[in-house]
């Protein structure tokens, strides 16, 4: 199977180290060339508790021939400046919202798969990353292209994968966990695991995902779970695992919380529910990315 993994970020090199290890043909898709040049030349190094490996992997500006399944892992600001060829399914792992919806409008919705990875990776540097948890990824069919084939090629290469005909409610439940853990952790500067430590910061990421869970609600989504308990299982889980948002702060890169918590906002105030919490966060997360 031909698959290309768009966006050398620390999921982007972990799924293309994964998927090539496991024999599949996968291209991982850059748009700076002298970058995966040098990708192409160095391979893919995956720390990991038990092991460390180097990938070789093929890296390229261009799509290959033939491909069978894109997968887009860029930051969500980025979505919107992509481009596919013509009728490859396109499969979404990305965090935060919209993305669907952008992808949607470029290449039809009965191309597109959507779902989440709980897969907790550090990009260390260039081409080299962390691995620190495993997780679950879910992936399924927006409208009405088939899934199968997707969660195949990640399966045989050794990802915990299941489908799910809700692949909306998983975005959702995602963004909830996200909202309350990942920009408290950039404006702290903490891993995910000392949200549980301090009594007031556990309360404020609860908060922060109770407003979320109530914007899910505004748009049909219930969940028969806690979505308190899912982020504090998840803070438990990846307890050393430094947070994508604080990734991106601490390279003075753009974060991703207009996708996250932006969204929250603006899909609150749309239906006039206050979301006071959120709205300080997104204001502090802002101004940290613009010191």
């Amino acid at each position: 199977m031909k698959i290309a993994v768009i966006g050398p970020g620390a999921m982007g090199c972990l799924f293309a180290s994964r998927l090539a290890k496991a024999g599949l043909q996968v291209t991982l898709v850059d748009y700076k060339p002298d970058r995966a040049a040098r990708l192409q030349n160095t391979g893919i190094t995956v720390e990991s508790p038990d092991e460390t490996l180097t990938q070789k992997v093929k890296v390229s500006c261009q799509y290959p021939t033939g491909l069978e399944l894109a997968i887009v892992l860029v930051k969500a600001y980025s979505t919107n400046r992509l481009d596919f060829p013509p009728s490859v399914p396109v499969l979404t792992l990305q965090n935060g919202l919209n993305n669907v919806e952008t992808l949607c409008a470029k290449v039809g919705s009965a191309r597109i798969l959507a779902g989440i990875t709980s897969e907790a990776s550090t990009l260390l540097s260039e081409g080299r990353v962390r691995h620190v948890a495993s997780g679950m990824t879910y992936v399924g069919s927006w409208t009405s292209c088939p899934c199968d084939p997707a969660v195949s090629a990640l399966q045989k290469a050794g990802f915990r994968v299941e489908a799910t005909n809700a692949p909306g409610q998983m975005i959702w439940e995602k963004v909830a966990t996200n909202a309350g853990i990942n920009p408290l952790t950039a404006l702290l500067n903490v891993p995910n695991g000392r949200l549980l430590e301090v009594r007031e910061l556990r309360q404020l990421m609860r908060d922060l995902v109770v407003e979320a869970a109530k914007v899910a609600a505004l748009e049909g989504y219930r969940f028969d779970f806690s979505l308190v308990e899912r982020a504090e299982a998840v803070c438990s889980r990846t307890r050393d695992n430094i947070s994508s948002m604080l990734q991106d702060v601490r390279a003075e890169k753009e974060t991703e919380i207009e996708a996250i918590t932006g969204e929250i906002l603006r899909r609150g105030q749309a239906a006039s529910l206050p979301t006071p919490r959120s709205r300080v966060i997104w204001q502090l997360v802002k101004g940290l990315e613009r010191r």
